[in-house]
């Protein structure tokens, strides 16, 4: 069999993870990345002696291709698991010492699991905590593959269930927005039933929480680089496709600046509107229905403070502006002694745009507030990253203008956590829109593959 090619456009986890299946099945692969780096949205940048992610990135146990992917790549011990699920929540409302409630798990079979965690959460009612765990096991019978869900809004769903504003925030959302960078009355009913459905009632371990200890930019560009190289796989980066456009004998040509690259199978990886701008006549349908998946924006703040104010690696606020607070010390490669805190703000449309200076009078107090050690604390820098485009929304309806890997020319395939991937915009979703895409393009090439969910699970 003579050894067929593929270019994969984008180098985000979705195009490397393409490429790096495509490779492993003996195709010849050319993947074109725009930006001068690999990872697309999760990456890291230098700032002085520091290096920067440009937002915090966690994962959850059920994330089964993400975890394939650490182990593609060789970085698997760089970002562990928790053993078990443990999610220290602060409520600035409350008087410091009464403030610290935790959400953790046993090893009790679902739904016990959490039984004990709820049953004493401090910022709930007792009615409260029984409401929820009423409205989980409700939750639990949905049936995933209901489109009707799609159509729903998650809050009109939480309250038919007698859930209070109180808990929509203080657990519904907390988890909510960070998953799905929304709140409830603008998430589908659909993608937040997937959310606690898959993380929190599955299986006992499933929301156990990974993250990098080390930055972004070494997972998934420098590492990931290293993988595709071994795989044979070129890269080249600073280079966007600016056309695609079917060839004889059902090859495609991809157009970048000053050159042309042929291939059997082209994997399309990039976000939707540079999706839409790239397909080819009659490629879809309804190619306007790209332009109908909306973006949400995640705001990241960062402060660098002269002395350790905060001995968890992690914890999620209420009461507060503030959403989640990391220690991202070890992993920037700060000295001197200090520490640096990234906080993580989703469904941030209200603040995206405000300048450094607003934000630095609103969130600083605010960590002051919840954490008491910083009071005595001299801030050495602050600063901001903003992803105005960061996942797309989550809207109410949006599944039926997200569309599967196939299009309606051959040899051409779609990916990224924006497809039809049944999850909302994750690390998980977008490099299992790569493991589709992938096993879509080997099945037409005549390439023997596994599955990719099989291989990844």
């Amino acid at each position: 069999m003579s050894r067929q090619s593929a270019v994969v456009v984008g180098g985000g986890l979705a195009g490397v993870t393409a490429a790096l299946r495509l490779a492993d099945a003996g195709v010849r692969v050319t993947v074109l990345e725009g930006r001068p780096r690999l990872g697309g949205l999760a990456f890291s940048f230098r700032r002085g002696g520091l290096t920067v992610d440009n937002g915090q990135h966690v994962y959850l146990r059920c994330c089964t291709a993400y975890r394939w992917f650490l182990d593609q790549v060789g970085g698997a011990g760089l970002a562990p698991l928790q053993d078990r699920l443990d999610v220290p929540v602060l409520d600035a409302a409350r008087p410091p010492g009464r403030r610290l409630g935790r959400l953790r798990r046993t090893a009790l079979p679902v739904p016990l699991h959490l039984a004990a965690s709820l049953a004493t959460y401090p910022h709930l009612s007792l009615a409260e905590r029984a409401s929820v765990g009423r409205a989980a096991l409700a939750l639990q019978g949905l049936d995933l593959d209901d489109p009707a869900l799609d159509r729903v809004d998650f809050a009109s769903w939480l309250a038919r269930h007698g859930q209070s504003r109180r808990a929509v925030e203080a657990l519904w959302d907390l988890v909510g927005v960070a998953t799905l960078n929304a709140t409830a009355p603008h998430s589908s009913l659909g993608l937040a039933a997937m959310v606690f459905k898959t993380g929190l009632l599955s299986a006992p371990g499933a929301a156990d929480i990974g993250w990098a200890r080390v930055p972004l930019g070494h997972l998934h560009d420098t590492l990931a680089r290293k993988a595709l190289d071994a795989r044979g796989v070129r890269v080249a980066v600073r280079t966007k496709a600016t056309a695609i456009t079917p060839a004889d004998g059902g090859r495609w040509v991809v157009d970048v600046p000053g050159d042309t690259q042929e291939a059997d199978t082209v994997v399309l990886a990039v976000p939707q509107r540079e999706t839409h701008d790239l397909l080819p006549p009659g490629a879809l349908d309804a190619p306007g229905d790209l332009l109908r998946i909306g973006t949400a924006p995640i705001l990241n703040i960062h402060v660098l403070y002269d002395r350790p104010v905060l001995r968890r690696p992690f914890f999620a606020a209420l009461g507060s502006p503030v959403q989640w607070v990391f220690d991202r010390t070890d992993a920037s490669g700060l000295q001197g002694g200090g520490q640096y805190l990234a906080l993580s703000q989703s469904a941030a449309e209200d603040e995206i745009d405000a300048p450094v200076a607003e934000l630095r009078a609103r969130y600083l107090p605010e960590l002051e507030r919840l954490l008491p050690p910083v009071r005595h604390a001299r801030v050495r820098d602050f600063f901001v990253t903003r992803e105005r485009t960061a996942t797309f929304a989550p809207a109410p309806g949006v599944g039926r203008f997200r569309p599967g890997t196939h299009t309606r020319a051959p040899g051409l395939y779609l990916a990224g956590a924006w497809t039809a991937t049944g999850w909302p915009a994750t690390m998980e979703g977008a490099v299992r829109s790569g493991f589709t895409a992938a096993s879509a393009a080997l099945s037409a090439l005549g390439r023997p593959h596994v599955h990719p969910l099989e291989e990844a699970a």
